[in-house]
């Protein structure tokens, strides 16, 4: 779904506010600019709403969890995506941290090496966790063109630079309309490998379960790896305790079955990395609603 086409007054103020906070942000030095970040967006996510909206998602998932830890996971949430969305606009840096440690790891990593050497296609399911952006990084290092499925902004001005900052990182990108699906699917059949996150509601997805929970989830990255005999990998990248690196896992491929099969695996790989590290994933996303 693409976002407006004109800015309203909202908009416009919004975006102006947000350049203001990225310019001040962007030049700090960057360990500073980081932790900075995570402080700024707990300040502001009790005021925006997001913090409420954790809590409440939360206390869904993890009933037995006591309100204070709820309200320390969200905290650490919102944290971790204020630190995300500082490294999206610090991508040279970002990136050469990335290549000097070499985080990449994990069971399926030499399986996808081996389909991009092979000209075959594979898909990778992110979850909203820790921070995608190193395997998007990682990968380009290794010479894999990774495309990118994502949804516009709403805001067309903030989309006018979030865009051209993920651009920085690596190509292609396909938004999440009719012709971007198009380009994903030649994308695929040209060998290409592909990141569609799945762990967001989906209206009229598949009723699976997460957290033992009825969670509609859509069942495409499972079908177009039936359907193009692409392996379906799903992949995690870890903050870790200093706030800064990551540990990047590509987990051994989803064994092929069938599409709500293939996919529930997908949602209980997510839960088990999700409880041990609580306070990365985006719980103000609305994974559950009624």
């Amino acid at each position: 779904m693409a976002g407006r086409e004109t800015p309203t007054l909202l908009d416009r103020v919004g975006d102006g506010a947000f350049r203001a906070l990225l310019r001040r942000g962007l030049a700090m030095p960057y360990e500073r600019r980081i932790a900075a970040a995570g402080r700024l967006g707990r300040r502001l996510g009790g005021v925006a709403g997001y913090r409420a909206r954790a809590m409440e998602q939360l206390a869904l998932a993890r009933p037995d969890l006591s309100p204070q830890d709820r309200r320390r996971i969200a905290d650490e949430a919102i944290d971790n995506a204020a630190r995300s969305l500082i490294e999206h606009y610090s991508a040279g840096e970002f990136a050469a941290r990335t290549a000097a440690r070499d985080p990449l790891t994990g069971p399926g990593l030499p399986a996808l090496l081996t389909a991009r050497d092979e000209g075959r296609p594979a898909i990778l399911a992110p979850a909203h966790f820790g921070n995608f952006m190193v395997f998007r990084t990682a990968l380009t290092q290794r010479g894999v063109r990774l495309g990118v499925l994502y949804r516009p902004m709403n805001n067309p001005l903030f989309e006018s630079h979030y865009r051209p900052a993920m651009e920085a990182i690596s190509t292609p990108l396909f938004p999440r309309d009719r012709a971007g699906t198009a380009a994903m699917v030649r994308h695929l059949r040209g060998g290409g490998i592909m990141a569609i996150a799945p762990d967001q509601y989906v209206k009229g997805g598949a009723p699976l379960t997460f957290f033992g929970l009825p969670a509609r989830t859509t069942l495409s990255p499972a079908e177009l790896a039936l359907r193009y005999d692409a392996p379906l990998f799903t992949a995690h990248a870890i903050r870790q305790p200093d706030g800064l690196s990551f540990e990047a896992r590509i987990d051994e491929p989803v064994p092929q079955s069938t599409p709500e099969e293939m996919m529930q695996e997908v949602n209980d790989r997510f839960e088990a990395v999700i409880r041990r590290h609580m306070g990365q994933w985006m719980w103000f996303h609305r994974r559950w609603k009624a």
